[in-house]
């Protein structure tokens, strides 16, 4: 395939390439450190992590037509990575579970499975996008001032109350710390000057770290080696090939790799879906990604992963914002990101393992409060409580659980509220006085159900004293719930036998309400 077809075929553009590739570096520096401590906490070879983030790139977005998302190990998954290698046995064993959870994925995308993630409600959304910013906060301080390292990575998983776990009782390392305030500052102001803001700020700030870094060595500000990144170095072509590990075909019968499969495909798939709604969000262009087609991405993604020796990837939502905020355009940021991880891997390891922490700490800091921005709670609030509350229910569940749980807890909540509206909103009572008689008009909703079938007979039972005529207008409905029609029927008996008049209109038991409705506004 030449140069041209293949441009053609990813839809790559030259045009948005000026707002690609300085965010694919952003992305690439947020996303080095992820993926190697999500591999050190799954229990995985560090060049996993590095191998997953790279299919992320190169394979995912390829295939995605998600044009912000970017792929990767999500730490949401470490919990059960880890357990799974444990369960298992061998980490060969447990790349048979990725390939086939890639399979399931890819057939879940065959037969339109992803429209689930249009389900979710708004503002647990946002919500959550909010809590994954705030425990990017909370979980980067440690690395800000150089203290324990402990739980810094986990950033896709919630659960931020963790990171101040016994960072206490380290001590303060004031080098990292001043490369972590500077390089904030660089991130804050660099773009608000012209002529020099063409150069990406993060590029700027790992300039500086390394720099610094360098200045400190020898004082009391000293940086030691758990404060830079760490990636392993290949010097050989046969050494980077000895980094592949394959999976065991052999346990292919084995029905505990099938279990840690199936559960791998569904939690990855749900992340997936739930990050590409958060980012199609933040879209400036407000482009809608096709969820079936990104299950499919993530399938092939997960199969090669798999037989390559990586981890479960996910759509990740820290990276993803990253990008967003950096200003890319298309998925030609994430295919660079990859592109760099591999680049970097092979070409410059050396190089990249003088990048302090405390800089990408920094970057990280400035991505979480960007997505946890002040003003989103103050719109939020304007927008009512039944928005609010939801709201801010995901993120509180999202920082002292886990992001799954957290989401699942938002729309327990959310759903609290669409079933109270449900409620008010089934029907309009008016009361007139006409000719002297005290006169009661009830106009039933487009949709009634049994939800409504309390608020109903409670309005019709406590009507005021003196009411002569009572009509319940049901031609605006398609659906009545056939317990409010009986509780309609059982109010009419009960208004007859008080010499109340009443009039049901349009209350039939037959299933096809258009149709009787039709027919009696024709005889009429």
């Amino acid at each position: 395939m030449s140069g041209t077809r293949l441009s053609a075929f990813l839809k790559l553009s030259k045009r948005d390439l000026k707002y690609d590739f300085p965010s694919s570096i952003v992305v690439f520096l947020v996303a080095l450190p992820l993926c190697l401590g999500i591999a050190m906490a799954s229990g995985a070879p560090l060049f996993a992590g590095l191998l997953t983030g790279i299919i992320g790139g190169l394979v995912v977005a390829s295939m995605s037509k998600s044009p912000l998302s970017v792929s990767g190990p999500a730490a949401g998954l470490t919990v059960i990575v880890l357990g799974a290698i444990e369960q298992l046995g061998a980490y060969e064993t447990f790349l048979l579970a990725v390939v086939i959870a890639g399979i399931v994925q890819l057939i879940l995308g065959i037969i339109k499975a992803g429209m689930i993630g249009n389900y979710f409600p708004s503002a647990v959304i946002l919500g959550m996008l909010a809590a994954i910013g705030i425990t990017i906060i909370l979980k980067q301080i440690p690395l800000a001032f150089g203290l324990s390292e402990e739980h810094a990575f986990e950033l896709d998983a919630g659960g931020g109350i963790a990171a101040f776990q016994d960072t206490v009782l380290s001590g303060v390392n004031w080098g990292a710390t001043i490369i972590c305030f500077l390089s904030l500052a660089i991130l804050i102001y660099w773009p608000k000057i012209k002529g020099v803001n063409k150069v990406p700020a993060p590029l700027v700030v790992v300039l500086l770290g390394v720099g610094l870094a360098s200045i400190f060595q020898g004082s009391g500000m000293q940086l030691n080696q758990n404060h830079f990144v760490m990636i392993p170095i290949v010097s050989s072509f046969q050494e980077f090939t000895q980094l592949f590990i394959f999976p065991d075909f052999t346990q292919i019968l084995n029905k505990d790799v099938w279990i840690v499969a199936f559960t791998i495909a569904i939690i990855a798939s749900l992340e997936t879906l739930l990050s590409i709604e958060a980012i199609d969000k933040i879209d400036p262009f407000k482009r809608v990604t096709p969820t079936n087609r990104e299950l499919v991405a993530q399938g092939v993604g997960n199969m090669t992963s798999g037989f390559l020796g990586g981890l479960p990837l996910t759509s990740v939502i820290v990276r993803s914002s990253a990008n967003a905020q950096a200003g890319g355009r298309t998925r030609q940021s994430a295919m660079l990101h990859g592109l760099w991880l591999l680049v970097a891997l092979l070409a410059i390891p050396t190089l990249i393992n003088l990048i302090p922490l405390s800089c990408l700490a920094a970057i990280l800091l400035h991505t979480g409060y960007k997505l946890a921005n002040p003003s989103l709670f103050k719109k939020m609030l304007r927008k009512g409580l039944d928005q609010f509350i939801p709201f801010a229910a995901t993120i509180v569940a999202v920082v002292f659980t886990d992001l799954l749980m957290g989401v699942g807890i938002g729309i327990v909540v959310a759903l609290f509220y669409i079933i109270r509206a449900n409620m008010q909103n089934a029907f309009k009572m008016e009361i007139s006085n006409e000719n002297g008689e005290k006169k009661v008009t009830m106009t039933l909703a487009e949709e009634v159900s049994f939800l409504n079938k309390v608020p109903i007979q409670q309005k019709l039972y406590s009507l005021p004293k003196g009411v002569q005529a009572i009509r319940i207008d049901g031609r605006f409905s398609k659906f009545i719930d056939k317990d409010v029609i009986e509780v309609l029927k059982d109010f009419q008996m009960n208004a007859m036998s008080k010499g109340i008049d009443i009039e049901l209109d349009a209350i039939t038991y037959k299933k096809n309400r258009e149709v009787v409705v039709q027919q009696e506004q024709v005889e009429v």
